[in-house]
């Protein structure tokens, strides 16, 4: 009998493929605007490529768009998409740009497992740059979201 478990404890033991074991595979996911790193690295600032193209995150507080409350849309730096509204814009506390919605249809999301645990993170829809993530601890009288962006991939355009 003690054999038996001892085969059964070693066959479970090589035949279980947790999720911490898997391999991320990413996939290549096709954007209406494509160009090679090469291009990216020549068009944008070093911190911008690194959290656009590298999926990297800024310091936090340090984007002057963290305390940026005019009105106006905060786009893609990388190719101009209009992303965010000031009116959905709050402060988390966090450091970093929050809001508690999209504009609907130009952010892209996908899964990030980098720090041992699921996020849902955010893309830019037009060139796939990386935003940040969206949490569900955001305003309650809202949506209840809390998008969470770099400040670095944004640019900010005012109201006329």
């Amino acid at each position: 009998m003690k054999k038996i478990i001892t085969l059964l404890t070693i066959v479970l033991f090589f035949n279980c493929n947790s999720s911490a074991q898997k391999k991320e595979s990413k996939t290549q996911n096709v954007f209406p605007i494509s160009k090679t790193e090469a291009e990216w690295k020549k068009e944008l600032s070093n911190e911008a490529y690194y959290v656009l193209r590298q999926e990297g995150t800024e310091r936090p507080f340090t984007s002057k768009l963290n305390k940026e409350y005019r009105k106006g849309t905060f786009h893609c730096v990388a190719c101009n998409t209009p992303l965010f509204k000031s009116e959905h814009k709050f402060d988390s506390g966090t450091g970093w740009p929050s809001f508690d919605r999209e504009i609907e249809g130009n952010v892209a999301y996908g899964s990030d497992n980098k720090l041992g645990y699921s996020r849902d993170e955010e893309h830019c829809a037009t060139c796939g740059g990386h935003l940040g993530h969206v949490f569900n601890d955001g305003p309650k009288k809202t949506t209840g979201k809390r998008h969470c962006i770099n400040g670095v991939a944004l640019k900010f355009v005012p109201e006329l």
